[in-house]
């Protein structure tokens, strides 16, 4: 699996797990047993850090959506933006640039072009604040 596959399927089971909250095992085992997950390294560390850190997360989406709540962002925008956030905060191998433009891609392919420059302008001023 490619690494954008990896990112696409973590993506996937990080929209899933903003219905229901669950454990990282729980939601591995859903997955797995539902045929929508192939074992894949990158993905399963990516999306365990998302929902370790989820609150951490949320705040630093807050922080740059400036006039809008967490819970007014669409879910889709939330799951890129918590991958892209994390891969740029703990995956010091992949590029911030790479990380935007796979989560404005991603958002592009599952929401609204309104939502993936909503994401893009997020990514942007939080890669600012990185540097």
């Amino acid at each position: 699996m490619t690494r954008k596959e990896a990112r696409e399927q973590a993506f996937i089971l990080v929209f899933q797990n903003s219905f229901k909250n669950e454990a990282f095992e729980e939601l591995l085992q859903i997955a797995m047993e539902s045929s929508i997950y192939s074992n894949d390294e990158y993905c399963e560390s990516l999306v365990k850090l998302i929902i370790e850190k989820a609150d951490e997360l949320g705040e630093i989406i807050s922080r740059h959506a400036k006039g809008w709540r967490l819970d007014r962002i669409s879910r889709v925008a939330q799951a890129s933006l918590k991958v892209a956030i994390a891969e740029m905060l703990y995956f010091e191998d992949i590029p911030k640039s790479v990380s935007i433009n796979e989560a404005v891609e991603l958002t592009k392919k599952y929401a609204t072009k309104e939502d993936s420059s909503f994401v893009n302008g997020i990514l942007g001023a939080f890669s600012k604040e990185c540097e």
